[in-house]
């Protein structure tokens, strides 16, 4: 185990040339991040666990049942043993020819029991009570944790002028500030990453999970080896629209949908704007080339930035789905119809259906008119814009 540990902590990839762990140890004069600081944020995670399940259940609900949304989730399928073992066992989604088999079976017509496959599905969604008490809890983080960045970068001369990152490069004192900022937001990814197997099922699972698992890491390798001044950047940068996000959630589920629109509107130009534009030209111009200029690059530094560049590639990614949602809706005329939130993105700034909503039918379907009249009519243009972009299901 020794051994293993020596050469994870190895000097020549974590740090500089000729700078060493015993270099950067704390001083009564100076005091500089250590790997063990990130240990509290385990139980700290866990505890920002916790906190959210009291503030869903007395804060949130009692703030859902003002605005008259209802704690009732969808309207629960008949009880059927043989629909329900070909739906645990089998599929969620069966074909025109198992349809045709379990018609005969049952002696039921195929509408009915497309209808009951919708209505299985949708009974295992949470109440749009649900949604918005988690999108509540977001949206409150979100908003504290980005406040408290502004109010404590504005006062840093690296928030003004990106070298300073750079310039006395390790040797920079931790200060109160940068080590809580740090330290909250690694628990509350830490506590998204786990809340993701226990939250709504969404059908971005494995892009949030890639999210978080690269933000985790970027927050460790910056922490570890002292790039905690452009940490703080990053972090602050992607706080901004993650606030708009949830907001906009919330105005949905209680189907405030002019403010819904707005507020979402809003986020797709901020976020459009920060994440291609801000986040490329502030952030990976400084970590890319005044670092290499002012320090060097070294084996840490090139996985620091590959990190970097993932997060890019996913910001590239949501920005698509953003446009592309948008696009179809206005080519469409029904601008005004449209629910934007049916692109999905997270912890962080994910975009979603509400949960009363019903199943687009898959493409065999299509032929059944009437069904299809009968089963979506609610859906608009939502149906489209959730079919086009996702066949999955949350």
């Amino acid at each position: 185990m020794a051994g293993i540990l020596a050469w994870f902590w190895n000097e020549r990839f974590w740090l500089p040339h000729n700078v060493t762990w015993a270099d950067l140890k704390n001083t009564d004069e100076a005091t500089f991040p250590q790997a063990e600081d990130l240990y509290l944020a385990c139980p700290l995670a866990f505890c920002i666990f916790m906190i959210r399940l009291v503030f869903e259940r007395f804060i949130a609900r009692p703030c859902a049942m003002g605005l008259k949304i209802q704690a009732n989730g969808p309207q629960k399928a008949q009880p059927n043993a043989i629909l329900e073992k070909v739906f645990t066992a089998i599929t969620k989604h069966p074909d025109e020819k198992r349809l045709e088999g379990l018609s005969k079976q049952l002696d039921w017509d195929v509408r009915t029991i497309q209808r009951w496959f919708r209505q299985r599905r949708n009974q295992e969604k949470p109440s749009t009570l649900a949604r918005f008490s988690e999108s509540m809890w977001r949206f409150t983080f979100y908003l504290y944790i980005f406040t408290y960045g502004v109010r404590f970068l504005k006062k840093t001369p690296w928030l003004w002028n990106t070298k300073e990152c750079w310039y006395n490069y390790p040797y920079q004192p931790l200060t109160v500030d940068v080590h809580y900022y740090y330290i909250l937001e690694l628990s509350f990814y830490l506590s998204l990453l786990f809340s993701q197997f226990t939250d709504i099922r969404r059908k971005d699972f494995l892009i949030m999970f890639l999210h978080h698992m690269v933000t985790i890491s970027l927050i460790t390798f910056s922490y570890v080896n002292n790039m905690a001044r452009v940490g703080t950047l990053v972090m602050c940068l992607h706080d901004a629209a993650d606030v708009l996000i949830e907001a906009a959630k919330m105005a949905n589920y209680a189907k405030c949908q002019i403010l819904c629109n707005l507020l979402f509107a809003m986020f797709a130009i901020l976020f459009i704007s920060s994440r291609l534009g801000v986040y490329p030209v502030w952030i990976l111009n400084t970590t890319l080339f005044e670092s290499w200029e002012i320090v060097g690059p070294y084996p840490s530094w090139w996985v620091f930035n590959l990190l970097l560049i993932m997060l890019q590639l996913l910001h590239s990614f949501w920005s698509y789905l953003i446009v592309k949602t948008a696009c179809r809706a206005i080519s469409k005329g029904k601008v005004g119809k449209w629910n934007p939130l049916h692109v999905s993105k997270d912890d962080c700034s994910d975009i979603e259906s509400s949960s009363d909503e019903d199943d687009s039918p898959p493409p065999y379907q299509k032929h059944h008119s009437s069904a299809t009249n009968g089963t979506n009519k609610n859906h608009g243009t939502n149906g489209y814009l959730t079919g086009a972009l996702y066949p999955d299901e949350h």
